[in-house]
Protein backbone atom coordinates (compact mmCIF):
# COMPACT_ATOMS: atom_id res chain seq x y z
CA UNK A 1 0.00 0.00 0.00
CA UNK A 2 1.28 3.46 -0.91
CA UNK A 3 0.23 6.72 0.71
CA UNK A 4 1.19 10.02 -0.83
CA UNK A 5 0.54 13.47 0.55
CA UNK A 6 1.65 17.03 1.14
CA UNK A 7 3.84 17.63 4.17
CA UNK A 8 3.11 19.85 7.15
CA UNK A 9 6.36 20.01 9.09
CA UNK A 10 6.60 20.52 12.86
CA UNK A 11 9.50 20.36 15.31
CA UNK A 12 10.28 18.42 18.46
CA UNK A 13 8.13 17.98 21.56
CA UNK A 14 4.75 18.84 20.05
CA UNK A 15 2.48 18.22 23.01
CA UNK A 16 -1.17 17.29 23.15
CA UNK A 17 -2.09 20.67 24.65
CA UNK A 18 -0.79 22.33 21.49
CA UNK A 19 -2.41 19.74 19.22
CA UNK A 20 -5.86 20.46 20.70
CA UNK A 21 -6.08 22.98 23.55
CA UNK A 22 -8.11 21.85 26.57
CA UNK A 23 -10.57 24.74 26.27
CA UNK A 24 -12.06 23.07 23.16
CA UNK A 25 -12.54 19.74 24.91
CA UNK A 26 -15.32 21.07 27.12
CA UNK A 27 -17.74 21.21 24.20
CA UNK A 28 -19.99 18.27 23.38
CA UNK A 29 -19.63 19.30 19.72
CA UNK A 30 -16.62 17.24 18.64
CA UNK A 31 -16.62 18.83 15.19
CA UNK A 32 -14.89 21.79 16.86
CA UNK A 33 -11.68 19.82 17.42
CA UNK A 34 -10.40 19.69 13.83
CA UNK A 35 -11.19 23.39 13.44
CA UNK A 36 -8.67 24.18 16.18
CA UNK A 37 -6.06 21.47 15.63
CA UNK A 38 -2.49 22.74 16.06
CA UNK A 39 -3.64 26.35 16.31
CA UNK A 40 -1.10 26.98 19.08
CA UNK A 41 1.66 26.56 16.51
CA UNK A 42 -0.12 27.72 13.37
CA UNK A 43 -3.47 29.50 13.91
CA UNK A 44 -4.36 29.00 10.22
CA UNK A 45 -3.42 25.30 10.02
CA UNK A 46 -6.97 23.95 10.06
CA UNK A 47 -8.03 26.22 7.21
CA UNK A 48 -5.10 25.11 5.03
CA UNK A 49 -4.87 21.38 5.68
CA UNK A 50 -6.42 19.09 3.06
CA UNK A 51 -7.58 15.51 3.28
CA UNK A 52 -4.65 13.18 2.70
CA UNK A 53 -1.98 15.58 3.96
CA UNK A 54 0.83 14.19 6.12
CA UNK A 55 2.36 15.63 9.27
CA UNK A 56 6.14 15.26 9.61
CA UNK A 57 7.69 16.02 12.96
CA UNK A 58 10.81 15.72 15.05
CA UNK A 59 11.22 13.85 18.31
CA UNK A 60 8.59 13.11 20.96
CA UNK A 61 5.48 14.04 18.97
CA UNK A 62 2.34 13.83 21.13
CA UNK A 63 4.02 14.26 24.50
CA UNK A 64 2.12 15.70 27.43
CA UNK A 65 -1.26 14.48 28.60
CA UNK A 66 -2.69 11.19 27.42
CA UNK A 67 -5.72 12.81 25.82
CA UNK A 68 -7.06 10.71 23.01
CA UNK A 69 -8.75 13.80 21.56
CA UNK A 70 -5.40 14.98 20.16
CA UNK A 71 -5.30 11.99 17.82
CA UNK A 72 -8.94 12.42 16.84
CA UNK A 73 -8.53 16.15 16.11
CA UNK A 74 -5.67 15.34 13.72
CA UNK A 75 -7.49 12.44 12.10
CA UNK A 76 -10.75 14.36 11.68
CA UNK A 77 -8.82 17.26 10.12
CA UNK A 78 -8.00 14.87 7.26
CA UNK A 79 -4.39 13.96 8.05
CA UNK A 80 -3.63 10.52 6.57
CA UNK A 81 -0.41 9.85 8.50
CA UNK A 82 2.13 11.28 10.89
CA UNK A 83 5.79 10.51 10.29
CA UNK A 84 8.07 11.54 13.13
CA UNK A 85 11.53 10.90 14.49
CA UNK A 86 9.77 9.50 17.57
CA UNK A 87 6.40 9.56 19.35
CA UNK A 88 5.35 9.77 22.95
CA UNK A 89 4.39 6.21 23.90
CA UNK A 90 0.76 6.88 24.87
CA UNK A 91 0.13 9.09 21.84
CA UNK A 92 1.50 6.36 19.58
CA UNK A 93 -0.85 3.76 20.95
CA UNK A 94 -3.81 6.18 20.94
CA UNK A 95 -3.07 6.82 17.27
CA UNK A 96 -3.06 3.15 16.34
CA UNK A 97 -6.13 2.45 18.49
CA UNK A 98 -8.01 5.20 16.64
CA UNK A 99 -6.88 4.18 13.16
CA UNK A 100 -4.33 6.95 12.52
CA UNK A 101 -1.16 5.78 10.77
CA UNK A 102 1.96 6.71 12.75
CA UNK A 103 5.45 5.93 11.47
CA UNK A 104 8.75 6.44 13.23
CA UNK A 105 11.49 7.27 10.74
CA UNK A 106 14.92 8.51 11.74
CA UNK A 107 16.09 11.42 9.59
CA UNK A 108 12.65 12.41 8.30
CA UNK A 109 12.71 15.88 9.83
CA UNK A 110 15.85 16.77 7.83
CA UNK A 111 14.58 15.20 4.61
CA UNK A 112 11.50 17.34 3.95
CA UNK A 113 10.19 20.88 3.95
CA UNK A 114 6.66 22.23 4.34
CA UNK A 115 4.70 21.64 1.17
CA UNK A 116 6.84 18.78 -0.13
CA UNK A 117 5.01 15.70 -1.34
CA UNK A 118 6.21 12.41 0.10
CA UNK A 119 5.30 8.84 -0.71
CA UNK A 120 5.10 6.18 1.99
CA UNK A 121 5.33 2.57 0.86
CA UNK A 122 3.89 0.57 3.75
CA UNK A 123 4.80 -2.80 2.27
CA UNK A 124 8.47 -1.99 1.70
CA UNK A 125 9.03 0.31 4.68
CA UNK A 126 10.34 3.22 2.65
CA UNK A 127 9.53 6.90 2.34
CA UNK A 128 10.37 8.72 -0.88
CA UNK A 129 11.21 12.40 -0.48
CA UNK A 130 12.61 14.90 -2.96
CA UNK A 131 15.97 14.47 -1.19
CA UNK A 132 16.03 10.68 -1.39
CA UNK A 133 14.65 7.51 0.11
CA UNK A 134 14.46 6.77 3.83
CA UNK A 135 13.89 3.35 5.34
CA UNK A 136 11.86 2.70 8.45
CA UNK A 137 10.88 -0.38 10.40
CA UNK A 138 7.36 -1.35 9.30
CA UNK A 139 4.72 -1.73 11.97
CA UNK A 140 4.18 -5.23 13.35
CA UNK A 141 1.47 -7.20 11.59
CA UNK A 142 -1.01 -6.99 14.49
CA UNK A 143 -0.78 -3.17 14.52
CA UNK A 144 -1.28 -3.10 10.75
CA UNK A 145 -4.40 -5.22 11.21
CA UNK A 146 -5.76 -2.74 13.77
CA UNK A 147 -5.06 0.17 11.39
CA UNK A 148 -6.59 -1.65 8.42
CA UNK A 149 -9.72 -2.25 10.48
CA UNK A 150 -10.06 1.45 11.25
CA UNK A 151 -8.90 1.21 14.85
CA UNK A 152 -9.02 -1.08 17.85
CA UNK A 153 -12.79 -1.06 18.37
CA UNK A 154 -13.49 -1.98 14.76
CA UNK A 155 -10.73 -4.60 14.85
CA UNK A 156 -12.37 -6.34 17.82
CA UNK A 157 -15.82 -6.08 16.27
CA UNK A 158 -14.48 -7.94 13.24
CA UNK A 159 -12.63 -10.42 15.43
CA UNK A 160 -15.77 -11.21 17.41
CA UNK A 161 -17.65 -11.82 14.16
CA UNK A 162 -14.80 -14.09 13.05
CA UNK A 163 -13.47 -11.99 10.18
CA UNK A 164 -10.21 -10.84 11.79
CA UNK A 165 -7.25 -13.03 12.75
Amino acid sequence: MIISGRVWKFGDDIDTDVIIPAKYLRSVDKSIWPKHVLEGIDPTFSSKVKSGDIIVAGKNFGCGSSREQAVLAIKWAGISAIVAESFARIFFRNGINNGLLLIECKGISNAVDNGDVIEINLNEGIIKTKRGILKYKPLPQFLQEILNSGGLVEYYKKKIKGSAP
